[in-house]
């Protein structure tokens, strides 16, 4: 039957790789997207809120000019798992994502929980984007003469920091302006995939031009100086020297989700056992070049410690004394956070189709539109909750959570490779990790997924330092809020998946 016959508990809930394989074959989703438009769905869903706003603070609260570093370690935290995602891809094109993966290697109970965490890395994610977008298209504004008002783009909540520490405080004000980029891209997500990406292709080459500019600008007025000494003296905790770069690289790995958004284009892609390890691995490398080009430009053109700002280009740009080019930095950016959104929430209305179908979310996230063959409801119902969440929430508190899911999700995504070597060492893939492996016992473990895992856990640690040492300091807001989304998840899976469960289901009968 293609599912395994153990005792019905979440864990031994697998699917087998035959039944992945029937699944494919019967998606409902239309094929329509080629090697181009899936290595411009990863690229524009990662350029974005990461070189805009989150390498400016990275630089001056822990890396300094040594961010380039931390770029290179969250890189290398990528590579491995992105060449995990390539051979499950190759093997199992089918959208889910790591949810999927986790699903075959280690039961439902956990891939509910991935998936939990994939809309915590893409659904909530988006928050902290539109938020980007918010400021940055305010300030477009106000240049052509337009001016909101700032209870119309400010969060209803808000982080205060003073002498007692961290505490929220609220008020009569909502960031509508976020709120209302989310929406457009919906309503972009629900007119179709095909015509959707050939929009966010273009506003790639834009926005890559934008920064391309920029640089080359930039160039010419980098004062050396700048970037000495290149690791600062450590000043205690993970503020600066050895610790705070990988700190900073915990942080700026929140800039690297996007590239994850291809596999979940799986069933919509014409060739996926080709063309998404293509899309996975060369919009991660792509990425990664821009990122670390635009960053030493940044650092070399203003001291590093200034740099603790939303807008640290618009800061450089201002020292360059080129006003023409801060108009177009801010329509970058504008712009090339409009297309981080666009991958980010079709990633995760892909991943609650993929749940939806196997039961463990309500149908109304599986059903298709009659003319434009999406995800419409569901896609609607994501779109609202995330513009809710981008008008109302802070995203200062929830970052740290989103990089913790992220290096989870992968880290699962790089022992599901491991496990199925072992298990079906023999089942057709057209791609698989590079550089070998070694036995243990009969098991076999490759080096770039065991990579992977590693890299992973280094980049979890300092978040799970960072959440204990708050706790213990008398702020218990991270891990509070860590323990009722898992809190919320756990319930969701154990009062409605668990018993809606196809493969569930199947079992009983």
């Amino acid at each position: 039957m293609g599912f395994s016959s153990c005792p019905d508990t979440g864990r031994s809930r697998r699917k087998s790789l035959e039944r992945i394989e029937q699944e494919n074959g019967a998606q409902r989703l239309k094929r329509t997207l080629g090697p181009v438009q899936l290595t411009m769905l990863g690229v524009g869903s990662t350029i974005g809120a990461g070189i805009y706003v989150m390498t400016g603070t990275a630089a001056a609260n822990y890396a300094g000019p040594s961010i380039l570093l931390s770029f290179i370690v969250a890189g290398l935290a990528c590579l491995f798992t992105a060449l995990s995602y390539g051979e499950l891809a190759s093997a199992m094109p089918v959208s889910g994502s790591a949810y999927t993966y986790a699903y075959v290697s280690m039961g439902e109970a956990c891939a509910w929980g991935v998936g939990w965490l994939l809309l915590l890395e893409y659904g909530i994610s988006c928050a902290g984007v539109a938020a980007g977008f918010s400021g940055y298209a305010v300030s477009l504004l106000q240049d052509f003469g337009i001016q909101i008002p700032h209870a119309l783009t400010t969060t209803t909540l808000q982080v205060i920091f003073d002498s007692a520490g961290r505490h929220i405080s609220g008020g009569g004000q909502l960031d509508l302006v976020g709120a209302f980029s989310i929406l457009v891209v919906t309503g972009l997500l629900i007119l179709g995939v095909k015509e959707s990406l050939r929009i966010n292709t273009a506003i790639v080459f834009l926005k890559v031009g934008v920064l391309a500019v920029f640089v080359g600008v930039g160039l010419w007025q980098i004062h050396p100086a700048y970037w000495t000494p290149f690791i600062p003296p450590h000043e205690g905790g993970f503020r600066y020297g050895i610790p705070g770069i990988f700190r900073a690289a915990s942080i700026i790995f929140f800039a690297y989700v996007g590239f994850e958004a291809v596999s979940t284009a799986s069933s919509e892609a014409r060739n996926p056992r080709r063309d998404i390890p293509v899309g996975i691995i060369l919009s991660l490398l792509i990425c990664t070049a821009v990122y670390m080009i635009v960053a030493a430009v940044l650092i070399g053109v203003v001291p590093w410690k200034l740099l603790d700002v939303a807008d640290p280009l618009a800061v450089a740009v201002n020292a360059m004394h080129q006003p023409w080019l801060a108009f177009f930095v801010k329509i970058g950016a504008v712009i090339g956070l409009c297309s981080v959104l666009f991958g980010l929430l079709y990633a995760q209305s892909r991943i609650f189709f993929a749940m939806a179908e196997d039961g463990l979310l309500m149908p109304l996230f599986c059903k298709l539109h009659p003319r434009y063959c999406t995800p419409w409801i569901g896609t609607i119902l994501l779109g609202v909750v995330v513009a809710i969440a981008t008008a109302t929430l802070p995203i200062d508190i929830i970052g740290d959570l989103v990089s913790l899911g992220t290096a989870t999700a992968f880290g699962i995504v790089c022992f599901t490779v491991i496990w199925i070597r072992n298990t079906a060492p023999d089942f057709p893939r057209t791609f698989s990790v590079p550089g070998g492996g070694f036995t243990v016992k009969g098991i076999w473990i490759g080096y770039a997924p065991l990579l992977g895992i590693l890299f992973c856990l280094i980049m979890a640690a300092p978040l799970f330092v960072d959440m204990i040492f708050a706790l213990f300091s008398g702020d218990p807001v991270p891990a509070t809020l860590l323990a009722v989304y898992c809190g919320i998840g756990w319930a969701s899976y154990r009062f409605y998946g668990r018993k809606h469960s196809r493969l569930g289901r199947e079992l009983a009968d």
